[in-house]
């Protein structure tokens, strides 16, 4: 803006900087209140665009379960095979599968619905690298975001349950985000299944040692929020067992 010194001028090789360098030096710029508005009017209508989008196209979908899990897994690797056969018996057992919409763990969990004939639904981000819708989607079911905020709200306002393949910092994440609403009963007492042991147990027992009994930052009855299992049948077993308790059966 004319006659405004802004951060950026003091700095001679501004334009030689990364992106992430010019962000951080843009986060201390002042702005005037036309800026602020121009702007933040555009990413209010941008975030209620997601929204709305999301509402209208799974408001129709029907139970189904989410598998959260790494984008780097490839094809050959046990777990990317363990979660396509999770979402196969998924959709035999009468539900849909919702997944990140990327590659690895997710693209498994739509080639195994897909496989089955089932709804396939992928909830898809917008990211510098690794992501790109897969070929597994239905085509009128996948969603591409802008904003992890808002995908995140449709796994969760959607979703009959939770099925965690081992992940990295956005895996973290999601199943954190899913405690948390659980815990705080923002939602409803989902199910949530941790799949591999071996992957989980140290993330398990850090929890039990250091933030219950250590620190305790959570109670002994959040442990009961999650399950953890080793097999794919475990898996779709403990999404089968939690709702035969209410007599509920996804094929209505």
């Amino acid at each position: 803006m004319k006659g405004k010194k802004r951060k950026q001028d003091h700095i001679e090789n501004f334009d030689e900087l990364s992106e992430d360098e010019k962000r951080i030096i843009r986060a201390f710029e002042e702005k005037d209140w036309n800026e602020i508005k121009s702007y933040d009017s555009w990413v209010i209508f941008k975030v209620m665009s997601e929204f709305v989008e999301g509402f209208e196209k799974l408001a129709k979908i029907g139970p189904c379960v989410t598998i959260f899990g790494s984008a780097r897994t490839r094809n050959d690797h046990k777990y990317y095979k363990m979660a396509e056969k999770i979402a196969a018996k998924l959709v035999r057992h009468g539900y849909g599968v919702i997944s990140g919409g990327g590659p690895g763990i997710m693209e498994a969990a739509n080639k195994g619905a897909k496989s089955e004939g089932g709804k396939s639904v992928g909830l898809n981000i917008i990211l510098p690298f690794e992501q790109k819708g897969n070929d597994y989607i239905d085509p009128d079911k996948l969603i591409t975001f802008d904003y992890f905020f808002v995908r995140k709200v449709m796994f969760t306002k959607y979703s009959q349950g939770f099925i965690v393949m081992p992940g990295g910092f956005g895996t973290l994440d999601e199943l954190f985000e899913a405690l948390t609403l659980i815990q705080t009963k923002k939602i409803g007492k989902f199910p949530i299944v941790l799949v591999g042991k071996e992957y989980w147990g140290g993330l398990i027992d850090w929890i039990k040692d250091t933030m219950l009994t250590a620190a305790n930052n959570v109670s002994k009855d959040d442990l009961n929020l999650f399950k953890i299992v080793e097999t794919e049948k475990e898996a779709v077993e403990v999404i089968d067992d939690f709702y035969a308790k209410y007599l509920l059966s996804p094929n209505f």
